[in-house]
């Protein structure tokens, strides 16, 4: 197969199919918390978009050049966890400094990308897997993309049922986890296409 079609597969795999959000729970808690809102949803799925992607491309080196060769693997999840705060806090230098508003918007979403199990998770599952750079930053991009979809398409869907007429024991959070448990069974439809 050729290799730029087998990278956007393991892209549209990891974004639709096997979705970190929905399939395996992983940073569950920004995905509520932030999801009310399309224009806090949407920075904060680009946010967790560009700490994936990056946290990929540094880690993996790290690991497989660094960490396994002294004989130290076992070290990897501090360095990960070391290596994603200090992106999260560039990030968040990034975004005080050229968009205040936003940074308010986010509140304590932002800093919580640090213990965010979306971005630990798919750095840990790249190299517990032994997965090659490529595969591993088609597994970021792909988990990180499918992640922006989730947030946004909730938030999309949360911001429409504020003016709507539903009984006041469904407002808030009930509806918000049947939501996510609609869209979970929408991207679980998608199983077995790729």
């Amino acid at each position: 197969m050729n290799v730029f079609v087998a990278f956007v597969l393991a892209i549209l795999n990891a974004m639709l199919m096997d979705n970190v959000v929905l399939s395996r729970f992983y940073g569950i808690c920004s995905f509520v918390g932030v999801g009310n809102r399309v224009k806090s949803a949407t920075s904060m799925g680009l946010a967790v978009t560009f700490v994936i992607v990056l946290a990929t491309i540094v880690c993996w080196p790290i690991y497989t050049y660094l960490l396994v060769p002294a004989g130290i693997a076992y070290f990897d999840t501090v360095v990960y966890i070391l290596v994603i705060a200090s992106l999260v806090q560039a990030v968040a230098l990034f975004i005080r400094r050229f968009f205040p508003g936003l940074y308010r918007s986010l509140g304590i979403y932002l800093p919580l990308i640090t213990t965010n199990c979306a971005v630990l998770g798919v750095v840990q599952s790249n190299t517990d897997t032994g997965l090659d750079f490529l595969s591993s930053l088609a597994g970021g991009v792909g988990t990180s993309l499918g992640y922006f979809l989730v947030i946004f398409l909730f938030a999309c869907i949360r911001e429409k049922f504020e003016g709507t007429n539903m009984p006041k024991a469904m407002k808030g959070v009930p509806i918000a986890l049947v939501t996510a448990a609609l869209l979970a069974l929408g991207f679980y439809g998608l199983q077995g296409i790729i």
